[in-house]
């Protein structure tokens, strides 16, 4: 359980911490920043509501279903991000490809920004940082990234990293308007992440 609760990723203006109860007044704050554009996206609203939402948080990472972040940049809280979905395969016996502890494959979600994050260079650091751990010290097979169908700035986002659509997966989950919802899941896999790589950190550089 400790790998789930004190990896902390640093990269030159943004960092990634294990998310805690302490950060729903600034979490809370920074959504409050603009909230027309989470439409599709669980965002808390409030500080009631931000406790609840770390707390979720925080029961997923004690089952050991997720690694819920808080992203500061530039010395404050602006959203959250999360690991989801640590997959663990079963390899044939004897298999050189067996592992004890890291994952197979993973899921980067659970993604949300402030407003004044957006169109800056927090995202692509973050997706970088968690790309970067996820493939050179786990050694993934995999990264997932999904959205829900119908959100085209989040699709183009995920697209513009490099990402290959897989699919569009039917009736996937309940979707923040109460609906139920169709979600669009691309993937990165480790043959693309040089690719991807240089990608991003051209896009840091400028």
């Amino acid at each position: 359980m400790t790998i789930m609760t004190s990896l902390v990723l640093r990269g030159s203006t943004v960092t990634l911490r294990p998310l805690s109860p302490t950060d729903a007044a600034p979490l809370a704050a920074a959504a409050a920043e603009a909230r027309h554009q989470y439409e599709y996206t669980r965002v808390p609203d409030g500080v009631e509501d931000a406790e609840r939402y770390i707390a979720t948080a925080l029961a997923e990472c004690e089952a050991g279903r997720r690694m819920p972040f808080a992203i500061e940049w530039r010395d404050r809280v602006v959203g959250s991000t999360s690991y989801l979905d640590l997959q663990h395969w079963r390899w044939p016996p004897g298999s050189p490809l067996q592992r004890t502890e890291d994952p197979d494959a993973v899921e980067i979600g659970a993604t949300w920004l402030a407003a004044s994050a957006q169109r800056t260079r927090c995202n692509s650091e973050a997706k970088y940082l968690l790309l970067s751990h996820a493939f050179d010290v786990w050694r993934v097979h995999r990264v997932t990234l999904k959205t829900d169908a119908r959100n085209a700035r989040s699709r183009r986002a995920i697209e513009r990293l490099g990402a290959v659509l897989d699919g569009v997966r039917r009736a996937d989950m309940p979707a923040q308007d109460g609906s139920i919802r169709d979600s669009a899941l691309y993937s990165i896999v480790r043959a693309e992440w040089p690719g991807v790589r240089a990608t991003l950190e051209a896009a840091l550089a400028r």
